[in-house]
Formats: structure tokens, C-alpha cells, sequence
């Protein structure tokens, strides 16, 4: 990865309150503010590294536009923005936009595109795609090397499907969506019911939908509805390795991390976050604005706005005094045990 870019231009694609310093240095990576070296761009955000600032060795420092402290060293520049971290991912999508350009429009002649199928001119159809019967890819989509597009599978326009990912037949894919290498959308959900002692397969009839700007992380599977749809809510980003049910419900921006489980016909309300290893048992619903922390298992309804923990997920409150407690268990037994030593002396 190479990147090269002056003080200048770098500040005329973000907004700075101002500058102070400068520096003649090219800016050729990116780094924390320990370990920064010249050439380096880096930032403060959190204000517990306030101190490192004085030492910084970057050749330019994003700073909060309230900061006071150190100034600038030489052949440094302090830049002061609303909200550098913000700032930061900025600067790094047009980094991004350089370094992993967008393909060309066009179809690569080993792909396998079923003659009924409807790809617009300006979409990328990459090497060994296959596009199923009936699919549909707008203007501007990216469908990489080794991905599938199932029976009449929707791609709205500008959206970008890595390599090796699976679009499931009758899936609707909205405008701007990212799924990363090797999810599957759309496959069989997990439904079954026993029958004289067998187990026999509930046919999953329905499809899924993705509505616009989602992000669907690596190896992630969205499988789909029984009947119905399972629907991802707009703007709504999922990390690596989510596992989610049929029939399930996710509202508009929510934060789904790495490892969350979610069995079938969960509903989940907007702005949600489902911190690392969440499992939800199925036909729940989680109200709008909830936070779940990580690991927790969530078997009945959440209510709008609270913060849960621990399994089975309780009030964050009452899993922090329980956290405390559990601390003291091992003292407290000691303490049991020499009440009971006493007892017994004072028995004879």
C-alpha cells in the first residue's frame, strides 16, 4: 500500500477550523500518535492521549478545534477539526477510492449470464461470475470475481459484491450495498419439525431484503424466510461472521458486531447495537435505541433504549453489582467458613 499526499492537499478535502504550523513533508501513512514517525499523519480523539501530543513525532496531528496544549513542532502542523476521528475516516475513504479503484463497466467473458437476465451497460460483471435467470443488476454495480447471483436476484445501483459472495434467488439487494467476501444472502433458513420420530424439512418460500447503504460483513449468513421476507433495514451495518435467522426483522441503522447469533423471527428496531457474541432466542423483539454488550443472551423482550448485559441479559446496573459480588465471592466463603469453624467450637 503506497500514499502520497502534501499538506495542502490534504486540507483541501476535509474541513479545518485551522491550521497551525506546517509542515513540507509528504504524508505517506497513517498512525497513532506513539508510534508516529515523520511522514505520518496522526490524530487525537480521545482525550485520555492528550499528553502524547507534546512528543508526537507525525509530520501533521489532527486535533479536536477545542484543543489546547503543546503547539506544533518543527516541520509539524496541527490541523483543528470539529471531530477528527470523523475527520480521519473521511481522509481514509478517499484514500480507499485511490488504492481500490472501482472497475470499469463491462463483463468479463468468462462470466455466465443466463440470456434472460437484465444487467445494465454501466455495472462490472467480474471473472467466473454466474448471474441466474431473470436477475436484474443496475447501473453502477460491482459484481467481483467468483460471486453469484441467484433466480431472480436484485442489484440495486452502486452496490458492490465482493468475491465469492452468494445472492440467493429471489433476494432484493437496495442501492449502495456492501457485502463483503463470501457471505451468503438468501440461503435455506434453519426450519424443521419432528414428524413420528423423524425430522423433516419446513420449506423456506420466502426471500430476503436489503434495503439501501447496508453493509454486510465477510462470511456473514442472512438466511431466508420460511414465508415472508427477512428484511435488513437501511443503513444498517453487520459485521464478520453473524449468523441471521429466517423470518428476522432488523430496523434502520443498527450496529450488528462479529459472532451475534439470531434465531428466526426476531425483530429488531432501529439504532440498535448488538455488541461481539450476542445470541437472541427467536420471536423476540428488541425496541428501538437498545444497547446489548457483548456475549450477552437475550430469551425475552427488550424494551426501547436500555443497555443489557451478562447471560441470561439482565439491566447493565444490576450486571455491574453482580460482576462486584462474584469478585467478593471467594472472601466471603472464607468468612462463611470461619463463622461455621466458631459454631461448631462453641457447640461442643
Amino acid at each position: 500500500m503506497s500514499i502520497s499526499f502534501s499538506l495542502e492537499q490534504l486540507c483541501n478535502v476535509i474541513d479545518t477550523v485551522k491550521i497551525e504550523g506546517s509542515t513540507t513533508d509528504m504524508l505517506s501513512g497513517i498512525a497513532s500518535l506513539d508510534t508516529a514517525k515523520p511522514g505520518d499523519l496522526a490524530f487525537l480523539d480521545n482525550p485520555k492521549y492528550h499528553a502524547q501530543v507534546a512528543d508526537c513525532k507525525a509530520s501533521a496531528i489532527l486535533v479536536p478545534a477545542d484543543y489546547k496544549g503543546a503547539g506544533p513542532a518543527e516541520n509539524q502542523a496541527h490541523i483543528f477539526v470539529e471531530k477528527p476521528s470523523y475527520t480521519l475516516a473521511h481522509i481514509c475513504k478517499q484514500i480507499e477510492a485511490t488504492l481500490w479503484q472501482k472497475p470499469p463497466a463491462g463483463t468479463h467473458p468468462s462470466a455466465a449470464i443466463d440470456p434472460s437476465a437484465q444487467v445494465d451497460a454501466g455495472a462490472h460483471i467480474g471473472a467466473f461470475c454466474s448471474i441466474g435467470a431473470r436477475a436484474k443488476i443496475a447501473k453502477g454495480a460491482v459484481i467481483a470475481s467468483g460471486a453469484t447471483i441467484g433466480i431472480a436476484a436484485t442489484i440495486g445501483e452502486d452496490s458492490f459484491i465482493e468475491s465469492g459472495v452468494r445472492i440467493g434467488a429471489y433476494t432484493q439487494v437496495g442501492a449502495r450495498v456492501h457485502v463483503l467476501p463470501n457471505a451468503v444472502i438468501g440461503a435455506d433458513g434453519f426450519g424443521f419439525v419432528p414428524v413420528n420420530g423423524v425430522i423433516e424439512k419446513i420449506p423456506q418460500i420466502g426471500n430476503v431484503i436489503i434495503e439501501d447503504d447496508v453493509e454486510i460483513g465477510a462470511c456473514t449468513c442472512v438466511d431466508r424466510a420460511r414465508f415472508s421476507s427477512t428484511k435488513i433495514g437501511k443503513g444498517t451495518k453487520i459485521d464478520n461472521l453473524v449468523q441471521i435467522g429466517h423470518n428476522c426483522v432488523i430496523g434502520k441503522y443498527c450496529m450488528i458486531c462479529g459472532l451475534v447469533g439470531m434465531a428466526g423471527s426476531t425483530t429488531i428496531g432501529d439504532y440498535v447495537t448488538l455488541a461481539g457474541q450476542v445470541g437472541l432466542s427467536g420471536h423476540i423483539k428488541v425496541g428501538n435505541g437498545a444497547t446489548i454488550g457483548a456475549q450477552a443472551g437475550v430469551i425475552e423482550n427488550v424494551p426501547e433504549g436500555v443497555t443489557l448485559l451478562d447471560a441470561p441479559a439482565i439491566p447493565v446496573n444490576l450486571a455491574k453489582r453482580l460482576v462486584i459480588l462474584k469478585l467478593r465471592l471467594p472472601e466471603m466463603w472464607s468468612k462463611i467458613k470461619s463463622i461455621e469453624k466458631q459454631l461448631a467450637e462453641h457447640a461442643k
